[in-house]
């Protein structure tokens, strides 16, 4: 029996300047600017962990701001979100000419691939989980509908997320053991049930958006059957299969675009489970609409970088 994956270890850095938070925040995410108008007396704490290309950080700290600039964004090659949750203090989180004013069990999103600045005005604490845009089921180009926007933890899906995501950051340690890479699964699964209650509420969407929206739906509920085609999703909703392409194309994407990345992305799951340590990669592939293994693993290689057997021997 394979051995269990086990996600990355626990970093903890105590801080007792700013350069050296400064240090710590840059070799936990990606190229940020840091400044503070009080360096000297800038005390910090950073906690993170990675769990399967989830990166999961408890920070701590004095007043200072974080800009991702127009430089870095642009030269972004892996597009991720990072959902921010105020755990103490506040924090302004300006991005796509938005901006909010975050307190206590606020919850917000922003894109890496874009500019943004971040506040803190005060002592503060928040948790970070940072991911690749392509591990939700939403296309990206809908989330930056809710960039800068203030997700409330009081009332409705947000009253679920927020408490999960305290406990998360109050156990953090739990994510190094066996259970973590289960535990990152969850979380964005909680993630993209917030951002898909949040749009639905959205005076900002459209019929088409809906329209959209129902067909993800659909296709996430049958990724298995390989019967799954364009045509199939049309007929299903009464359109032609011109007009979901150009849905699909609105978003940057096709249809069987998508469907392969929401397939390969399950398969990848499922590659990293304990559970289905033991199940042959054929019969993965095969779970979700792969009926040709060689074809399987080429896409699975194109996508990862790495072919089925490779990736799940490193996790």
């Amino acid at each position: 029996m394979r051995g269990t994956p086990m996600p990355s270890r626990l970093a903890t850095h105590v801080t007792p300047t700013f350069e050296a938070y400064r240090a710590a925040v840059a070799d936990a995410f990606l190229p940020l600017r840091l400044s503070s108008s009080s360096p000297e007396s800038f005390r910090g704490v950073l906690r993170a962990v990675t769990v399967d290309d989830v990166h999961v950080s408890d920070l701590q700290g004095g007043r200072h701001v974080v800009e991702r600039t127009p430089q870095q964004a642009a030269h972004d090659d892996h597009p991720s979100f990072k959902v921010s949750l105020m755990l103490a203090g506040t924090g302004l989180l300006v991005q796509d000419g938005r901006e909010t004013v975050l307190r206590p069990g606020d919850l917000a999103v922003y894109d890496t691939r874009r500019p943004y600045t971040l506040e803190f005005g005060q002592e503060f604490r928040s948790l970070v989980v940072m991911f690749p845009q392509s591990r939700l089921e939403l296309p990206a180009g809908m989330v930056e509908q809710l960039t800068a926007v203030r997700l409330g933890g009081n009332a409705g899906v947000g009253a679920i997320v927020t408490p999960f995501l305290t406990h998360l950051c109050d156990h953090i340690e739990q994510l190094e053991q066996a259970s973590g890479t289960r535990l990152a699964h969850s979380t964005l699964d909680l993630v993209s049930t917030l951002f898909s209650a949040e749009l639905g509420r959205s005076a900002r969407r459209d019929p088409h958006d809906e329209l959209l929206e129902r067909i993800r739906t659909h296709i996430e509920e049958r990724l298995g059957s390989p019967d799954l085609t364009p045509a199939s999703i049309a007929a299903a909703h009464f359109i032609s299969t011109r007009h979901l392409h150009a849905l699909f194309h609105d978003t940057g994407s096709t249809v069987s675009t998508w469907i392969r990345r929401r397939r390969l992305e399950h398969c990848r799951r499922d590659l990293t489970s304990a559970r289905l340590a033991d199940a042959p990669v054929s019969a993965i592939a095969a779970r979700w609409g792969f009926v040709d293994a060689a074809h399987f693993s080429r896409a699975f290689k194109a996508e990862y970088g790495a072919s089925p057997r490779e990736y799940r021997a490193t996790r």
